[in-house]
């Protein structure tokens, strides 16, 4: 099976930005997919180590990131 996506790159054309998304999905999905083991970090090896205040914000980001992603039908496992 193959799928082919075609945008008009012309000087005066709009899909410019749709080209761009496009060849940069895996990069989005890469700085994503850091930022979520990051957070995972902070929530999984450190909770003893900050205040709880700290602790409570990273797995609330976290929570909301996969949150954004799900909701998005994204999933960082594929």
């Amino acid at each position: 099976m193959k799928a082919i996506l075609e945008f008009d790159l012309g000087p005066d054309s709009w899909d410019r930005l749709d080209f761009d998304n496009a060849i940069n999905g895996t990069k989005w999905k890469s700085a994503i997919w850091d930022l979520d083991q990051w957070l995972r970090r902070n929530t999984k090896y450190a909770p003893d180590s900050m205040p709880e205040e700290e602790y409570k914000a990273y797995e609330k980001t976290r929570d909301e990131l996969h949150r954004i992603l799900n909701q998005s039908n994204l999933n960082l496992d594929d």
